[in-house]
């Protein structure tokens, strides 16, 4: 993929080719570039497969680019904006392997209606128990 321009827009990666089609990811999906500073993204470089920020240690590669979901989704998206939710203890006090709820977050799998509806609630509970914490 031949890139003429990279660009960030409202927490999206954007990039256009040199035959002026755009494509765009949400930075959900690489939180090191969502929180990188304006210098560190700005220090890329374009290779023969994709996009790499040395100093945050990130790589994106162009196919992921045409990915049907640019966004994440679900239960996907909810643990990428809550980043200091504990997916392993969550995983583990739900009596799920962690490596599915890793599988979910990552977008690589989808968890059915009731699976889903179980994982939040597991975090709802967990929430009611921390708004019981003394003060």
């Amino acid at each position: 993929m031949n890139i003429s321009k990279l660009w960030f827009e409202d927490n999206k990666i954007y990039i256009q080719t040199a035959e002026g089609k755009e494509f765009w990811q949400s930075l959900l999906w690489y939180q090191r570039l969502l929180y990188a500073t304006d210098e560190e993204r700005a220090n890329y470089h374009i290779s023969y497969s994709g996009i790499h920020w040395q100093d945050v240690d990130e790589d994106i590669s162009f196919e992921s680019f045409l990915y049907d979901s640019p966004e994440p989704e679900g239960v996907a998206k909810f643990f990428r904006q809550h980043p200091e939710l504990n997916a392993s203890a969550i995983a583990r006090r739900m009596g799920m392997k962690q490596s599915l709820l890793a599988a979910y977050i990552a977008g690589t799998k989808k968890p059915s209606e009731e699976r889903t509806r179980q994982i939040y609630e597991t975090i709802r509970d967990i929430g009611k128990e921390l708004s019981r914490a003394p003060v």
